[in-house]
């Protein structure tokens, strides 16, 4: 029994939901390989090697793999389970938008089920997701010969990035099938840390009224945190900040070390993107509000005054 782990990375460094896949892998059992397909991407495979616990790293170099095309990686995906014979019986991704998209065109192409999403793995051949919002946990058990299963990074502890040293082994990368090919991209620069990643995040809420008061008033404490910024749906939509920063179902699903909702009502939505976090700071003038019974702080009074007061005393 194998475990294939697929890499994100972004040519120069593995991300850090990785070692969080890497992690879920190796509680399965049996050996764990991770794949590595990119475009002059040595560094992030030789980072791979030394993860404590992978036992060979797979990479494939090549230029349409630069871009973490969907078609691409998957065509290499499937070229090393099929060279295996067998040998893989679970080929992990981390459930990200990367992961999301690669993961059901290599279910689709096995004829077998996509697990989404899992937070625990309880056998080889059974695991635990969120459905309705985080308010339920289904118990999902796979008859499959091969398991194609996206992983939740807030549901494991990453592994160790440093002790292992497993061997690298080139691949000849797989035909260009020419499906899809890369136009462009706009990228948004960020000084602030990568939202999913970061350990400290402020998010906003629709309360905060536009855009000029979310930066004006969060802008000053994310800067004495260090933290990432983030947002409620309410406040994405109604153009507060940019969609990368919304936390939520339909968003980003986070779980920082410390994470302060400044006017933000606690929806059911966004609630099921933030709860895991370890401490979480609420701060809404609405004594009522849903966010108040997952805070293990709340304060209520008026963000407007108190935010600044905060900014103030740090």
């Amino acid at each position: 029994m194998a475990t294939l782990v697929i890499a994100e990375h972004d040519n120069a460094s593995l991300k850090g939901a990785t070692m969080n896949t890497v992690a879920a892998a190796l509680s399965i059992g049996g050996e764990v390989h991770v794949l590595v397909a990119g475009f002059g991407s040595a560094a992030p495979a030789k980072a791979a090697a030394e993860i404590r616990g992978v036992g060979k790293v797979l990479h494939a170099d090549a230029e349409r793999f630069q871009h973490g095309l969907a078609e691409a990686v998957a065509a290499q995906v499937l070229a090393v389970v099929a060279a295996a014979g067998g040998a893989y019986t679970h080929v992990l991704f981390a459930a990200t938008a990367s992961g999301r998209n690669i993961a059901p065109r290599v279910a689709a192409t096995l004829d077998v089920a996509q697990i989404s999403d899992i937070t625990q793995i309880l056998s080889p051949d059974t695991f635990e997701r969120p459905i309705y919002a985080g308010n339920a946990i289904a118990t999902v058990q796979s008859t499959d010969s091969v398991k194609v299963v996206t992983v939740r990074a807030t549901g494991f502890d990453p592994a160790e990035a440093g002790g292992g040293s497993a061997a690298i082994e080139v691949l000849a990368p797989v035909a260009d099938g020419g499906t899809s090919s890369f136009l462009g991209s706009e990228i948004a620069r960020n000084d602030r840390p990568e939202l999913t990643a970061a350990k400290v995040i402020v998010s906003g809420g629709r309360a905060l009224g536009s855009v000029e008061k979310f930066n004006e008033v969060l802008t000053p404490l994310a800067d004495k945190l260090g933290a990432a910024l983030g947002a409620s749906r309410a406040a994405v939509d109604a153009g507060y900040a940019p969609n990368d920063w919304q936390v939520g179902q339909t968003g980003k699903i986070v779980a920082p070390l410390l994470y302060v909702a400044v006017g933000i009502s606690g929806a059911i939505q966004h609630l099921a993107g933030m709860k895991d976090s370890k401490v979480i700071v609420a701060i809404n003038k609405d004594g009522e509000a849903p966010i108040f019974s997952v805070a293990d702080y709340g304060l209520e009074a008026d963000l407007f005054t108190a935010v600044p007061e905060l900014v103030s005393a740090l």
